[in-house]
């Protein structure tokens, strides 16, 4: 071959690698940040319902089954609400285990059916699911408008929630007849990306860093129908966009406390992690990072490593645990080590991702209304 070919065939050779390359990356990032995942909890697998008896499903035994607390199970065409392992069941089977029913909330829960957790309870409105009256409303945003419940209560202090990662607005129902008892106006935010909202410019997740934006839009609602005073309840990327708020906001000083469960505090370790659960391959993972980094302009360093920690100024009641490989907490509890005076770390153990609540909601709760009452 002449030098000049060889030449030609290996600078096509590496273009070629490379555009392969970036193809891949693109790929990588696009399944993290794109459309919700339908495997909320990275590494679990579905499971399959061998039996049903009156107050009780058999699920196929694995970690997810055996996690503690209650969960909705979902399926093709079945929703249903799982509590506890039923304890004197566990050593019934090798390969099975058998979990409280609390409910089938939509469809039929037939053995053999392939279902899956999710930390969602509930499906529908706050009137369908709770039985709560609430109004629809419209946020004027800056993409456009953002579709949100509002439950009316007594207080001036108004509670904002905010979803994340895997989930819609329907998540925080779980906690909101209990904010509803406590006498807090909620409004549940639907933000970019979300169904009935507008998309992001390049229709990807930012992990917080740019839908921020759209709970600062919500806090103006409120100020503006009468809120003195927000809380912002964020889980998952809602929680990051409660700090990215609570620091940049322009009303930030309306916010006067933030509960943050399952924060994204470092975007390149979840991202990596949103990528694992895709079945994206570990070798494509630092592609997926700067793809994500071009495509999103995703550049900043892990939140502990920029102002917030500093400029943080309200009260923040972290709901955590060890076992949230989507998020790890190691970064919670460094959060809380810098911030004694303001940051109380509330952990929770066999919980994952987002999914604080549903690991043990009695202790949840309690610990919610301790911070909440100052805040009244």
């Amino acid at each position: 071959m002449r030098p000049a070919t060889a030449t030609a065939a290996a600078v096509s050779t590496i273009l070629g690698v490379g555009a392969a390359a970036v193809a891949a990356g693109r790929y990588a990032s696009d399944a993290a940040l794109g459309a919700p995942s339908p495997r909320p909890f990275p590494g679990d697998r579905r499971l399959t319902v061998h039996d049903t008896a009156p107050g009780q499903v058999t699920l196929t035994r694995s970690f997810a089954a055996l996690r503690p607390g209650t969960y909705g199970l979902v399926g093709r065409d079945v929703r249903a609400i799982v509590g506890p392992v039923v304890e004197q069941a566990l050593h019934d089977s090798a390969d099975t285990v058998v979990r409280r029913l609390e409910r089938v909330t939509s469809g039929s829960l037939e053995p053999g059916a392939k279902v899956r957790l999710t930390p969602e309870l509930h499906s529908g409105d706050p009137l369908g699911a709770l039985g709560l009256a609430y109004k629809e409303v419209e946020i004027p945003g800056e993409l456009g408008a953002l579709p949100a419940w509002f439950l009316p209560g007594a207080r001036d202090t108004w509670v904002i929630t905010v979803h994340g990662l895997g989930t819609t607005r329907e998540h925080p129902l779980n906690v909101t007849g209990f904010l509803q008892e406590q006498q807090f106006p909620v409004l549940d935010l639907a933000y970019r990306g979300d169904t009935g909202a507008p998309r992001s410019p390049d229709g990807l997740g930012h992990l917080g860093e740019s839908e921020w934006r759209d709970l600062d839009a919500a806090i103006r609602y409120a100020v503006r129908y009468g809120a003195e005073r927000v809380v912002v309840h964020g889980w998952s990327t809602g929680a990051t966009m409660a700090l990215h708020t609570a620091v940049n906001s322009a009303l930030r000083d309306r916010i006067s406390g933030l509960v943050l469960d399952s924060p994204v505090l470092d975007w390149k370790v979840t991202l990596r992690a949103l990528a694992v659960a895709h079945g994206i391959p570990a070798a494509l993972l630092p592609l997926a990072v700067r793809a994500a980094q071009g495509q999103t302009g995703l550049r900043g360093a892990p939140l502990l490593e920029t102002s917030v920690p500093t400029a943080l100024h309200a009260p923040t009641l972290i709901f955590h645990g060890p076992d949230d490989t989507l998020a790890p907490w190691q970064p919670s509890r460094r959060l809380a080590a810098l911030r004694p005076d303001l940051v109380t770390l509330h952990s929770v153990a066999q919980a994952p991702h987002a999914a604080m609540w549903n690991a043990g909601p009695a202790r949840y709760e309690e610990a919610l209304r301790r911070f909440l009452t100052p805040l009244m």
